[in-house]
């Protein structure tokens, strides 16, 4: 029986339920939270991380992957606290997110050293806690493959070889870079399978799109909402032309919310920016207009219940 770490410990994959597979309770910069702890209301990411969650769980969604890790301030404990306030099953991950650099210590050691750690994240504690990592990240936007990058690639490819658990990326679609980290974990001898290659839905390039799941990756659809890259319309356009071609045991659906995010601050501008992006915004529009489109139930539960289990199974 296959299970999965989550933030209150091991979960059997049938118990996962509809999944979103690509969400945050809270991202921001750590170097900006220890030096400047002033700018941040930890009660208010609190509240408004329940809000979230407790509205996705009304809706059905059982479990939600959070894919914060260095980089974006992973905070484990906080995960458990909206997982007890909530009873939302949470899954945490391990890794590295940066575009560009990596800090001295993480330059000055190899591969393997970095490797190690994400291991232990997976199989003792993350944070000194016994609170276990489920999956691995990685991020490569439009500055490419840098040296740094390459590195944490390897790493999580390295990780995943020594504990089974698969891996999610950060992809920039426009630059190509789903096929460059897929270049990469294949060099590496990881099962592409194992691989989920995020943000695919921010491009409507059919052939590119194909290109990865040619592969034998999983896609994250898993930004909607977030309209500035590519509309509401054309990303369910995309779903459903993929739904078309036999693609739907291959891709996720989610939304990437942040419920609260450096990016904007205060609260109101993210409101003014995304008005529809939250935690409820593809259950509660999207997958009603994907039904008005032809995708079916059975269409939807693959993409929000099975894809994850064969995400999370598969060698």
């Amino acid at each position: 029986m296959k299970t999965v770490n989550s933030v209150k410990g091991e979960i059997n994959i049938e118990e996962l339920g509809c999944t979103l597979i690509h969400e945050h309770l809270r991202t921001r910069d750590e170097r900006v939270v220890a030096q400047f702890p002033h700018l941040y209301d930890v009660e208010e990411e609190i509240a408004l991380a329940v809000e979230q969650v407790k509205a996705a769980k009304e809706r059905g969604v059982k479990t939600i992957f959070d894919p914060s890790v260095m980089g974006l301030d992973r905070d484990v404990r906080f995960m458990e606290l909206v997982a007890d306030k909530t009873g939302m099953q949470i899954i945490a991950a391990t890794g590295i997110f940066t575009f560009h650099y990596l800090p001295t210590r993480f330059v000055s050691n190899d591969i393997d050293f970095m490797a190690k750690q994400f291991i232990r994240d997976i199989e003792v504690g993350v944070q000194n806690s016994p609170i276990r990592a489920g999956f691995l990240k990685c991020a490569t936007d439009y500055q490419g493959i840098t040296p740094d990058v390459e590195k944490v690639i390897r790493a999580v490819a390295r990780a995943h070889h020594k504990t089974g658990v698969p891996i999610m990326t950060h992809s920039h679609p426009k630059s190509g870079t789903g096929l460059n980290q897929l270049a990469i974990f294949k060099e590496e001898g990881v099962p592409l399978n194992n691989v989920l290659i995020g943000h695919c839905g921010d491009t409507d390039n059919l052939d590119y799109i194909e290109r990865v799941l040619d592969s034998g990756a999983f896609i994250g659809m898993d930004r909607y909402g977030l309209t500035h890259t590519l509309s509401t319309e054309k990303r369910n356009d995309t779903v459903i032309e993929l739904v078309k071609r036999g693609y739907t045991n291959r891709m996720f659906l989610s939304q990437d919310y942040c419920c609260t995010t450096d990016l904007h601050k205060p609260e109101s501008s993210k409101k003014a920016a995304h008005p529809d992006w939250s935690m409820t915004f593809l259950m509660d529009k999207v997958l009603p207009a994907l039904r008005s489109h032809g995708i079916s139930d059975e269409h939807i539960h693959m993409m929000m219940v099975e894809n994850v289990k064969a995400w999370l199974s598969t060698k």
